[in-house]
């Protein structure tokens, strides 16, 4: 089954609206530790779920699904040819099952980034071209966080 394998470490950004991974953070999808992995590398910065402001009550940006948003995010960055929009939207949903994120939300949530996405998806590409980052420099020195044992998350000892 599909995992998270390490514990998502964020830290808030000035602006109040994005964080930045503290360190790597991955997602491998299929039955073993063998299968695809998509790895998040530390720096990556993140809005978590892009819910226009109006939604948050019902579907705050980060919720049980944060983890699944921050793949998400992620996949839609750096638009590999190994990750269409639309298999992104899939991997998104598909980590929100792992999660144990209710049937409805999950429903609404994939809905919404398969319609509503490509506004988001563009945006990125036309981003990038401009040479916009979406990543910071990560120091050298690490901390170690204590793993612990969660629900849809394989961690490695």
């Amino acid at each position: 089954m599909s995992a998270f394998t390490e514990n998502l470490i964020v830290s808030p950004l000035p602006d109040g609206k994005t964080w930045v991974l503290r360190r790597k953070f991955s997602f491998y999808l299929g039955k073993t530790e063998d299968s695809e992995t998509i790895e998040v590398p530390a720096g990556f910065i993140t809005d978590f779920a892009s819910v226009p402001r109006i939604f948050w009550l019902i579907f705050p940006p980060w919720g049980k699904y944060g983890n699944a948003a921050v793949i998400h995010d992620y996949l839609y960055w750096v638009q590999l040819n190994a990750y269409p929009k639309n298999r992104a939207d899939q991997i998104f949903q598909q980590g929100m099952d792992v999660l144990g994120v209710g049937k409805v939300t999950t429903w609404a949530l994939y809905t919404a980034v398969k319609l509503f996405g490509q506004l988001a998806w563009n945006s990125n590409r036309k981003a990038k071209q401009k040479g916009r980052k979406k990543s910071v420099e990560i120091p050298a020195e690490t901390f170690e966080i204590p793993k612990m044992a969660l629900k849809g998350f394989l961690l490695k000892k």
